[in-house]
């Protein structure tokens, strides 16, 4: 007698999963693999003040450098998953980082041909987002394959945390590189790492027959040896793959928001203040807050509580408190509980990667990563709009109140949607395979 097709599928899920000492290289690998992501990443907003002295650059033209990154950034996040599913999330990943690494530690040299500076650069920082958009997406879809379910959240926000240390790492060292030699040291800096970090991940944690055969897949266009087919019209009539889209959607947005006006905030709000302590005390704490998160959410599924119901409470600190503290910004006067409030706010969206990051992955573990692609274009995409509609609220009413209520707002939205539809059961475990 044949075992059902959805137990087989489960055992060969089982069989591909890592053994202890592969999830030990391959977490810390990903984790600063994620770090030198954010090194590249903040790369030009930490040097956008001395580029714009050493081009002549207006405040306009500094504004489109910046936000051309994400113009690339939203349009891979489908395709990046999507590869992920098909050839392994880690080759995407180290293919990727080899590109945007050459790119970044380029970029000082590609600014010196010819004068189109402001053209060459701002189409430098588009190809840099279409190489990094597809980083997320892909990793969803490896440790939705290779990680055992009551790791993957610990694991997630592990490899999360990464983005706050290169955040810091490019702040500070950073820093110091663009006072001592210059700005384009700051490139050579996370440029240079990224390609000695592919390299590395190249020559211990992957096989080179696995790279070449991905290599020839993206070159010739080839069906991959295990085609599999995802039921695309089956998931998207499923209520509880909305739910987690539109909460992915709501946590991005009121994330970007944040990240985009509080420095803003604060120098306006504030102008006496310290501008290293409102940068980096936020990060300080998202650290540690987003590695207890995920020990917390593991533990209590190591204890027995329902995944399900483990994921909303992760929601309920990531989006209902983040979006409480959020509010209180706009009703205190003071640089210290300001400071206090914008660093539980931070903090607690951490918490989302224990909950809806993860959660992707319990819905459709064979096409998280497509699945993730999907979530996280949508959230790129309301984040650009919600940062525009908090500058224009801010215009409008001079207040920086109607900010942070925006931000609450979006937050409670995705988090009742999640708490009113969300299920943690596998909806990609259908005999009938479908495709749109």
């Amino acid at each position: 007698m044949q075992p059902p097709p959805e137990e087989t599928r489960r055992d060969a899920a089982e069989d591909a999963q890592w053994s202890r000492p592969e999830y030990q290289a391959w977490t810390g690998s990903l984790l600063l693999g994620t770090c030198l992501l954010y090194c590249a990443r903040v790369s030009v907003p930490v040097c956008a003040v001395a580029m714009s002295q050493d081009f002549g650059w207006s405040k306009k033209e500094v504004g489109v450098v910046l936000s051309s990154f994400f113009w690339g950034y939203c349009l891979t996040q489908v395709v990046g998953g999507h590869l992920g599913d098909r050839i392994g999330g880690e080759k995407v990943i180290v293919l990727s980082a080899s590109a945007w690494g050459l790119l970044t530690a380029t970029t000082p040299l590609l600014a010196r041909l010819g004068g189109a500076h402001l053209l060459v650069l701002t189409s430098s920082r588009v190809l840099t987002g279409l190489l990094q958009g597809v980083y997320f997406p892909a990793l969803t879809s490896l440790l939705s394959q290779k990680v055992r379910e009551r790791e993957r959240a610990f694991t997630y926000s592990a490899v999360g945390a990464g983005s706050q240390v290169g955040t810091l790492v490019t702040g500070g060292v950073g820093s110091l590189l663009l006072d001592r030699y210059g700005w384009q040291s700051v490139f050579y800096f996370s440029g240079g790492l990224t390609l000695l970090w592919a390299y590395y991940v190249y020559r211990y944690l992957l096989s080179e027959k696995a790279l070449l055969t991905a290599l020839s897949v993206l070159a010739q266009g080839l069906p991959v040896a295990h085609r599999t087919r995802v039921p695309w019209r089956r998931l998207f009539r499923k209520p509880s793959v909305w739910a987690v889209v539109l909460a992915q959607l709501c946590s991005a947005c009121s994330f970007f928001v944040l990240l985009c006006w509080l420095p803003a905030f604060f120098s306006e709000t504030f102008p006496g203040s310290k501008g290293w302590v409102f940068n980096v005390v936020p990060w300080l704490v998202a650290i540690p807050a987003g590695l207890l998160s995920g020990l917390l959410s593991d533990h209590l599924i190591s204890r027995g509580y329902r995944t399900i119901t483990v994921r909303k409470l992760m929601q309920v600190m990531g989006l209902g408190l983040s979006g409480v503290f959020a509010l209180c910004l706009g009703h205190t006067s003071s640089f210290c509980k300001s400071v206090a409030f914008a660093s539980a706010s931070i903090g607690l969206q951490t918490f989302n990667h224990s909950g809806i990051s993860v959660n992707i992955q319990d819905l459709a573990p064979s096409c998280a990563g497509f699945l993730f692609g999907v979530a996280n274009t949508a959230g790129a995409l309301a984040g650009v709009v919600g940062v525009c509609l908090g500058g224009y609220l801010i215009e409008v009413t001079g207040s920086w109140t109607s900010l942070f209520h925006l931000v609450a707002a979006i937050s409670h939205v995705g988090l009742c949607a999640f708490l009113l539809f969300g299920q943690a059961q596998r909806v990609d475990l259908s005999p009938a395979h479908e495709d749109l």
